[in-house]
């Protein structure tokens, strides 16, 4: 596959940022949430793959010394990692642990009521940061707040990093190259179908959706942002896209498909990698989103009473709640995207993942997202990024190698 490097094809960020501050701090990666249900797995997680006297200085963070020790404990984690005290409700916590690592990774949700302060500081410290956010609203808010001063200090913002966006934002760029590779261009038409997935949605996502209505109850302006799938272009309005929100019988795949309830979040990241990327896929591009649910009246049957449900109410988790470990470890994902061009021609690749979605999964990707900034300095530079835009193939190969990733051309 080919590589597009960010920092060097976006047309949108700035190439030109100073040498980082960060260049020459004591940890590397910074794990805020550290004792959350998310934020245990991660940590578990860096302490299995990278260890603690390796090439990844990490550190976990949290508000209490106490909690923090007794989690590090009871998960069998060596002592030699750090522990950081940091409170979203206390900024002055917030400033003096950014300024300590490179990277910070933050689990810490629903972002728009605990993370504004947290990528304000990173974004002027010059340290990279990497999130679960699937809030549209506040991440808009966030690019219009926060981008100038990120590509001056040279900080990497990095929204989206589990499974709201990366199989769906990485399986688009990995689609893309493909496109390039066996029909000698990008495709304007993409189709993104969940073919199967086993698990649940966290309860930080839950959280962060329930939040994001109230805010959209509140304020009446939020809810043309949470409708308009170019919320996050910066003023650049492509074509009309198809609105996913009711059954259709998709013939390219000869399977009925529905609503899909994360297409919200990542055909709005999609469609701003494009934008980053210097609308490398085209600026008439057109993506949509949905589950597969079969053929015939059975298939028809299910992608209709799918539609009716609403998933994320119904999902009784809260904020640090989450699926036994054997549920984890039997969760999966397969999602299959097709391209076509103008002249009909198609490409078709999907993307797997081997643990649950939510949970096991997430906490691998946003584990290999920071490890990825880390180990990366020159793979984009100072801005607010989607993960396919800042790390690309970069990214995919670190999650096909550690985190339990395939991506496959069909």
């Amino acid at each position: 596959m080919s590589e597009s490097n960010a920092s060097t094809n976006s047309t949108a960020e700035s190439t030109d940022s100073p040498a980082k501050a960060s260049g020459n701090r004591e940890l590397g990666i910074i794990v805020y949430g550290a004792t959350g249900y998310t934020g245990r797995l991660v940590c578990e997680y860096l302490n299995q793959q990278y260890g603690v006297n390796g090439d990844v200085v990490w550190a976990m963070a949290g508000r209490s010394q106490q909690k923090l020790e007794s989690v590090r404990d009871e998960m069998g984690i060596p002592t030699d990692v750090p522990l950081v005290i940091a409170d979203a409700s206390q900024p002055e916590s917030i400033i003096a642990m950014v300024k300590r690592t490179k990277v910070v990774l933050t689990t810490v949700g629903p972002y728009q009521l605990y993370g504004s302060d947290l990528v304000h500081a990173c974004a002027a410290a010059g340290t990279d940061y990497v999130d679960l956010c699937g809030e549209p609203a506040w991440m808009h808010g966030m690019i219009a707040a926060h981008r100038e001063t990120a590509k001056t200090s040279g900080a990497r913002i990095v929204f989206s990093c589990g499974f709201d966006s990366i199989p769906f934002d990485l399986g688009t760029y990995f689609l893309q190259q493909t496109a390039k590779e066996q029909l000698g261009g990008p495709v304007s038409r993409v189709k993104g179908r969940v073919r199967a997935m086993k698990g649940t949605f966290s309860g930080g996502t839950v959280a962060s959706f329930k939040a994001t209505m109230e805010a959209a109850g509140k304020q009446q302006s939020l809810v043309k942002l949470l409708t308009n799938p170019f919320s996050l272009t910066e003023g650049f309005i492509g074509p009309q896209q198809p609105s996913g929100m009711k059954p259709v019988f998709d013939d390219e795949l000869n399977s009925w498909a529905t609503t899909f309830v994360m297409a919200t979040i990542n055909t709005k990241n999609i469609h701003r990698s494009n934008y980053l990327l210097g609308h490398e896929y085209g600026e008439d591009f057109v993506y949509d989103e949905m589950m597969m649910t079969g053929p015939g009246e059975q298939g028809e049957s299910l992608a209709n009473t799918l539609a009716d449900m609403d998933v994320l109410a119904d999902n009784p988790l809260k904020p640090g709640e989450g699926p036994t470990k054997e549920e984890r470890e039997t969760g999966f994902y397969d999602v299959v995207f097709v391209g076509i061009n103008e002249q009909g021609a198609k490409v078709t690749v999907s993307v797997k993942g081997d643990k649950d979605p939510g949970y096991g999964s997430t906490s691998k990707m946003i584990a290999e997202s920071a490890v990825c900034l880390l180990k990366n300095p020159g793979a984009a530079s100072g801005g607010i990024w989607t993960p396919a835009s800042a790390m690309g193939a970069q990214l995919i190969e670190r999650l096909e190698s550690n985190a339990g990733l395939t991506f496959a051309v069909e």
